[in-house]
């Protein structure tokens, strides 16, 4: 008895842990992502691509990733 009263409790407990740490949580905005237009070629290194993005598209970031055959940079925004 004195077991399962103690499983009680500390389910109880960690259901009340989750609830209060899921309200302080706050909404991410989400970033939206396009193909670069100012990047030719094949995108092999992100630190480049990320300032690309970042001084001619004025995006938050940048960074390579696959597209079809080969890699292509991606630059990322608050809105589309």
């Amino acid at each position: 008895m004195a077991k399962t009263l103690k499983s009680v409790q500390f389910f109880a407990l960690f259901f009340l842990v989750i609830l209060l740490a899921g309200s302080e949580m706050t909404a991410v905005e989400a970033l939206c992502s396009k193909r670069s237009k100012t990047w030719s070629g094949p995108c092999f290194i992100t630190s480049r691509c990320d300032r690309q993005c970042k001084r001619w598209e004025n995006a938050k970031h940048g960074a390579c990733h696959r597209s079809g055959w080969g890699f292509a940079c991606f630059c990322y925004f608050n809105k589309c």
